[in-house]
């Protein structure tokens, strides 16, 4: 057998940080996905796919304990904005924990609102959906949110921002 790893699979065990470092090594996209007409919330996710054209869905994971997640389950709505290269200094300031919230959160960034779900949605970026709240599922720390794409559209082409093994790449 070829390239045969150093590990052999099942004898590590899979904690938080080992599971982290083995997840970091698939290439994600990075999205800003959001919520809130009055009381706008925001989060940095990379746990965001394209589930069917017909009917169109997509699905992004948000942890229980994130503002947001309070947001989407009241409103029953969430957009997401696809990330463009350049765009990490976005991607880091709606991971940060110490951003200010409510209001305030979207203040320092150039935002416009969903004319679907009034959601913000991030200028600059690939691309937008706006989605309506279709199921949630129980994902462990996270709940998986189902979203029937409401409207969309593109902004100009260019690169993706990606993450990969714990860092932006262009």
């Amino acid at each position: 057998m070829r390239n045969t790893p150093s590990l052999a699979p099942g004898t590590a065990t899979a904690t938080r940080d080992t599971l982290r470092a083995v997840l970091g090594q698939f290439a994600t996209g990075v999205t800003v996905v959001s919520a809130g007409r009055d009381l706008p919330q925001g989060m940095t996710a990379n746990s965001y796919t394209s589930v069917s054209l017909d009917p169109p869905l997509v699905l992004v994971c948000v942890a229980r304990t994130a503002a947001l997640h309070t947001t989407v389950l009241a409103e029953r709505h969430f957009a997401v904005s696809i990330l463009r290269s350049g765009q990490d200094h976005v991607a880091r300031y709606f991971a940060d924990r110490h951003r200010p919230r409510g209001p305030g959160a979207f203040e320092t960034v150039d935002a416009f609102t969903g004319r679907v779900t009034g959601a913000p949605l991030l200028t600059g970026a690939l691309a937008w959906l706006e989605c309506s709240l279709a199921a949630v599922y129980d994902g462990g720390d996270h709940s998986i949110l189902l979203g029937e794409v409401r409207d969309l559209a593109r902004g100009t082409p260019g690169e993706p921002l990606t993450y990969f093994a714990g860092a932006f790449r262009p």
